[in-house]
């Protein structure tokens, strides 16, 4: 079956009853309600709504944005297991320009934007006639049902999606044909849950704080009040006088003068800034949803960052508390996708996402690790010419060096000392020394005192 450019494989299994996931589809537009009948007042945590906070906006554009500029690179493994960069013909060109309209950085951004908002991300293949995958799709997670069948076989309800390529209402396509990536699968293997669901209501607090900050300083930083009368009053004259302290006392009028007659008198009822501790609640949503993103607070600029002289373990601890497992996650999701789990003609492909592109040394530190890595043996200096400064390489440059004094233990341990060699002249018949040497090294210490009195001034 065809569905526009591509060609879908159906089975006899699709004549079988298919159930679709229902509950918490990762699908779903609404996360969940904070209280129970929240929905039914307008107060459910939207998606569109809590993307607009600031702190969940930096977290999944940071996070998307380091990826995204990582090299994704096609490796094979060679006979002593060690993975280096090759070319195939097959599989290279996907993983250079994924789709007709997308450049790989824009794929990958794409592909942790759906699962981290979503749970979720659906990757549709595109294929030529010889079954390999020439174009890969990221779709619309809310437009994307995943369906299990009677025998357990899974299949996924795509509906219409022009710019992949789908023109039809609904059509449902095998499991083989798309690349499902989830975010961690709380209630079903088949559902990932977005960190969404766990910090979507810190995210409307502190929307609300920023709302209620917004009607606060457009009032003149003044807060709400009530008008007291000492006795009883209409409620005609009190709408008058509600609509006569709006008119003049508030927006562009506040901090003019009011007379107030007949005993009354403005009593001020909602919490001031500092009452309220706006600056601490608003730190503490943000930071939670840091926590629920696994991104190092200061790195969105929520609190100072630690106090360490070198950027490297910053980055190692961002890099695997929040980025390794979404980059492996992706790398087995492309290696399954494209067909890269076995052998091809005796060579084992694999995809690699290359996390030396997450940072780059300074001039110092990139000199230092490569005269390390050098000197240890650790290198040749091709590899270090490339890891380190992108050079290419020089003669006699493929073969690490060590210095020949290393010596192992063993040889050591195991060397004989040669037997020192017989002396050659007799002794002096006697230790006695006689008269003619103890006047050559009276005159020998007096020439030593008087140097000593020349150069120093003092004695020797």
């Amino acid at each position: 079956m065809r569905i526009g450019p591509f060609t879908i494989a159906r089975t006899k299994a699709l004549g079988i009853q298919l159930q679709p996931l229902s509950g918490r589809g990762g699908w779903w537009n609404i996360i969940r309600e904070p209280f129970m009948g929240a929905w039914q007042r307008n107060q459910e945590v939207a998606m569109d709504t809590v993307l607009t906070y600031s702190a969940v906006f930096a977290c999944v554009t940071l996070i998307a944005a380091d990826i995204g500029k990582l090299c994704i690179r096609l490796v094979k493994q060679n006979e002593d297991g060690i993975w280096t960069e090759t070319e195939s013909a097959a599989f290279s060109p996907v993983l250079r320009k994924p789709n007709r309209y997308q450049t790989r950085v824009k794929f990958v951004e794409q592909w942790i934007v759906s699962k981290l908002v979503h749970g979720n991300t659906y990757v549709l293949k595109q294929r030529d006639n010889r079954r390999i995958v020439t174009a890969l799709y990221i779709l619309d997670p809310t437009r994307v049902t995943p369906l299990v069948a009677q025998d357990g076989s899974i299949y996924y309800e795509l509906k219409r999606d022009d710019i992949s390529g789908i023109p039809q209402d609904v059509v449902t396509v095998p499991a083989s044909e798309i690349i499902h990536d989830t975010m961690v699968s709380l209630y079903h293997p088949l559902i990932g849950v977005s960190p969404l669901y766990a910090c979507g209501a810190a995210a409307m607090q502190g929307l609300a704080i920023q709302s209620n900050s917004t009607k606060l300083f457009s009032n003149g930083s003044n807060p709400g009040g009530v008008l007291t009368a000492p006795g009883a009053i209409s409620d005609t004259t009190a709408q008058r006088l509600k609509a006569y302290w709006d008119e003049n006392y508030t927006g562009d009028n506040v901090g003019k003068v009011a007379v107030l007659g007949d005993g009354l008198k403005y009593e001020q009822m909602a919490l001031n800034a500092v009452d309220a501790q706006l600056i601490e609640q608003l730190k503490w949503t943000g930071e939670t949803v840091c926590t629920c993103f696994h991104v190092p607070a200061y790195m969105v600029g929520i609190g100072p960052p630690p106090p360490y002289a070198n950027i490297e373990p910053l980055i190692q601890q961002y890099y695997a508390q929040c980025l390794q497992s979404l980059t492996t996650s992706m790398e087995v999701c492309l290696d399954e996708g494209l067909g890269l789990l076995g052998k091809i003609d005796g060579t084992q492909y694999g995809v690699e996402v290359d996390v030396d592109d997450l940072y780059w040394m300074d001039v110092a530190a990139r000199n230092k690790a490569a005269a390390d890595s050098i000197g240890s043996g650790g290198m040749s200096p091709d590899e270090a010419r490339q890891r380190y400064f992108g050079l290419g390489k020089v003669a006699g440059g493929d073969t690490p060096y060590l210095q020949q004094q290393y010596w192992p233990l063993k040889q050591l341990a195991e060397r004989t000392i040669p037997a020192l060699p017989a002396a050659t002249t007799a002794p002096p018949a006697s230790n006695q020394a006689t008269d003619d040497d103890v006047m050559d090294m009276a005159a020998t210490l007096v020439a030593i005192r008087r140097k000593a009195q020349e150069r120093w001034g003092c004695a020797a």
